[in-house]
């Protein structure tokens, strides 16, 4: 069980009780603003775990001065929430250091704020001048712009390089090309009907949001699951966890030229995806787990899987005893653990820079027999090793949840609710690091606010530093290390 508060103070008692909480070993996990009608309102939410422990704060703001005191100085992940909240809602963070737009791009109108009950239909957009980056200047610099439009099927972002010679001085990341409205597309659905949606916050993690957004539901309506089917929804979030880390470790080899690496990856991730859709009816998952259910068609065969781990084992293998391919991730990108921990990174990266972040403990819903994988370089080659070590580990929790599973596949719980406005939490830990999806669901059982954080949201700021003092060639292998999700970064 969780230990969960939550609490209404004033804007003034605000950055106090965050001091406090930060001191006490909590992370600032979530921020969502919400617009009540006659007045706006403000949610944070901090997360600590081993225990678990969730702290809610909350704040309602008047609507004639809608703002809040910035936390800027105390969290860097707080400074970017405020600069989101600013965008979407029109809530000014006093005090921000750099209160600059960041959803928002230069023809989004001024005084438009689109998550706002009354915003309207979206206003013509005009071209309003240039982004303003960050100019270095000195003798021999120069700058690189690359996107936001990539080859193949890659999402747009736009990257600045400020170069001497091949050596990046500095790197600048322009996000939200595809802010797709997602948090108000559940606005006015049923508490039910979600879930199609949730799998589409980024299409590589449907099942983990799909869990996520699940247990929010099912968090704001009372309704409480056998750890049965827990841990079948576990199952089926570690079977997602296993055909992306098998596609990223051949791409890594694929980036240094060692395409036979690459070829066999690809290979079994095939056999993942095929296995998917013989457990799930989908390759991608989507369909398994919805609030109050998990569906499954059979349970895979520990012994098959057994072997997909012997298989993509063998090829890590091959590929780090490739000099040369080893001689390229070695000491590239190194993400340090005093910055991967500044800037609130999750997951994989978190953990190739020595940090301990697993939302499976830290915030479990059953008790699984995670093995928990690390490093401490904080390099490409760190974070290859981790997933390569994951991948060992996730086989070996799934064939744990195969092998000690008895009876039906399949559950189903009514979600029947009382008259009142509730709200919820659902916290998982997908491939890419911890997802939370907040939900609050209004009297006629619709949802009325959905916020979601995606670990990208988190992860994205390490990229340009750790790719300080690198050369610009690192830049591909570097971005494939921490493969971060646009579509889940830009909701």
């Amino acid at each position: 069980m969780s230990d969960y508060v939550h609490q209404r103070i004033s804007r003034d008692a605000l950055r106090d009780k965050a001091e406090e909480l930060f001191g006490s070993g909590f992370r600032l996990a979530l921020v969502a603003a919400h617009d009540d009608g006659g007045q706006l309102r403000v949610v944070y939410l901090f997360l600590a775990g081993r225990p678990d422990r969730r702290f809610e704060v909350e704040c309602v703001l008047p609507p004639d001065d809608p703002t809040v005191p910035s936390m800027a100085y105390l969290s860097f992940p707080a400074s970017r929430f405020e600069r989101e909240m600013a965008d979407l809602y029109g809530i000014r963070p006093v005090g921000h250091p750099r209160p600059r737009r960041l959803v928002r791009h230069a023809h989004w109108p001024q005084d438009w704020h689109p998550m706002r009950h009354n915003a309207g239909p979206a206003p013509t957009f005009e071209p309003t001048g240039r982004f303003p980056f960050v100019t270095v200047e000195g003798t021999g610099v120069y700058e690189i712009p690359v996107g936001p439009v990539h080859a193949g099927l890659i999402e747009p972002g736009h990257f600045r390089f400020s170069v001497v010679g091949e050596t990046v001085l500095r790197l600048k990341a322009r996000l939200w090309f595809v802010h797709r409205g997602v948090e108000k597309l559940f606005e006015g659905r049923a508490a039910t009907e979600g879930v199609a949606l949730a799998e589409r916050v980024s299409g590589d993690t449907s099942a983990a949001h799909a869990l996520a957004h699940s247990l929010a539901v099912e968090d704001a309506v009372g309704v409480t699951l056998p750890e049965e089917v827990h841990r079948l929804r576990a199952l089926v979030v570690e079977l997602e966890r296993l055909y992306n880390h098998a596609t990223d470790l051949g791409a890594l080899a694929n980036d240094v030229g060692f395409g036979l690496a690459n070829i066999h990856a690809q290979r079994i991730r095939e056999q993942l995806l095929r296995l998917n859709a013989v457990v799930t009816g989908h390759r991608l998952l989507r369909g398994a787990i919805g609030p109050g259910r998990v569906e499954l068609r059979t349970l895979p065969d520990p012994a098959v899987l057994r072997g997909v781990a012997a298989d993509l084992a063998e090829v890590a293998d091959l590929t780090l005893h490739n000099t040369i391919v080893y001689e390229r991730f070695a000491g590239t990108s190194v993400l340090s653990h005093d910055d991967a921990q500044a800037l609130g990174c999750l997951g994989y990266p978190a953990r190739a820079s020595g940090l301990r972040s697993d939302a499976r403990l830290d915030h479990p819903t059953v008790a699984l027999p995670v093995t928990e994988v690390g490093a401490a370089a904080g390099d490409v080659l760190a974070r290859y090793c981790v997933r390569r070590d994951e991948f060992a580990a996730s086989v070996q929790l799934a064939c744990a949840l195969v092998e000690s599973h008895s009876g039906p596949i399949e559950h189903r719980s009514p979600l029947s609710r009382g008259s009142g406005a509730s709200s919820g939490l659902g916290i998982v830990e997908g491939w890419r690091g911890t997802i939370v999806h907040r939900i609050e669901v209004g009297p006629g059982g619709r949802i009325s606010r959905a916020k979601i954080v995606d670990p990208s949201w988190f992860n994205w700021p390490a990229l340009p530093v750790a790719m300080a003092d690198t050369i610009v060639p690192d830049f591909p292998l570097t971005n494939k290390s921490f493969n971060l999700s646009y579509a889940g970064n830009d909701l």
